[in-house]
This record gives structure tokens, C-alpha cells and sequence, in this order.
């Protein structure tokens, strides 16, 4: 059972962000930190990724867990609440993740995601980007 009001719930969830979010801002500082540029979300790409690097083609998503469904404990978690409406709107967001790749691999780019989760090891962050963009 929820223990906020539907008025108080909606103004939570309507302050959830898009953009600059800690997950983003922490990888966006490992990768100024490895000496390399990058634009922020691209409109004219599909999915409008977070992190685009132009000239090599490449893309970055930073994905938190419980919106795009990771396979962690927090991806994994459902609302209480108005179940079958979560379901589908994560089902949606789910196909359109997959259409988006598979748009972006269609005009040759290469994709890496990063999981919310996965953000708690730096280091591990920093040589998965840097083995993404050096290929």
C-alpha cells in the first residue's frame, strides 16, 4: 500500500529527472577524466542518447534500474500500487529501448549501456568506457 497521498504521489513522480541525473553526472566525470569530448543527448538520434561521442560513432546510454528494468534487485521491484498500469508502461519503455538500438546499430553506431547499479565501482566504469571507445 502506498503511504502517500495520489496528490503527493504524482508531484514525486513528476519531479523524477531526465537529465543530470547523479548516475549520468558520475559518469560523465570518469569520462572528462580519461581525456575524451562528447555531446549531451542528441535530439536528432533515436532515444536521444546521453552521452554521444560524433566522431566515432558511438553512443552511451545510462539507464536507471527500476525504469528500464535491470536484472538487479532494484530493476526488479514492482509497485504495490496500480500494478497493471507499471506493467505496461515498463513493457513500453522496454520495446522502445529495443527499437531505438536497433535505429541507432541500423545507422551505424555502436552503443554501450550503463546500469544505475553498475555505477558503484568507478574503476570498473572507467575500463568499460575506455575498452568501448578505443575499438
Amino acid at each position: 500500500m502506498d503511504t502517500l497521498t495520489q496528490k503527493k504521489r504524482r508531484f514525486c513522480m513528476s519531479h523524477n529527472k531526465g537529465k543530470d541525473t547523479r548516475p549520468e553526472l558520475v559518469v560523465r566525470k570518469i569520462i572528462c577524466s580519461l581525456g575524451y569530448r562528447y555531446r549531451l543527448h542528441k535530439k536528432d538520434l533515436p532515444g536521444r542518447p546521453d552521452i554521444v561521442f560524433v566522431s566515432r560513432k558511438k553512443v552511451i546510454f545510462i539507464n536507471g534500474c527500476f525504469w528500464h528494468r535491470h536484472s538487479c534487485k532494484k530493476g526488479q521491484s514492482m509497485s504495490e500500487t496500480r500494478e497493471k498500469f507499471w506493467q505496461e508502461k515498463f513493457r513500453r519503455t522496454i520495446e522502445r529501448d529495443k527499437g531505438n538500438k536497433a535505429e541507432l546499430k541500423k545507422q551505424g553506431w555502436r552503443i554501450l549501456v550503463i546500469w544505475e547499479c553498475q555505477i558503484k565501482v568507478p574503476e570498473r566504469i572507467a575500463n568499460k568506457i575506455r575498452k568501448f571507445l578505443e575499438k
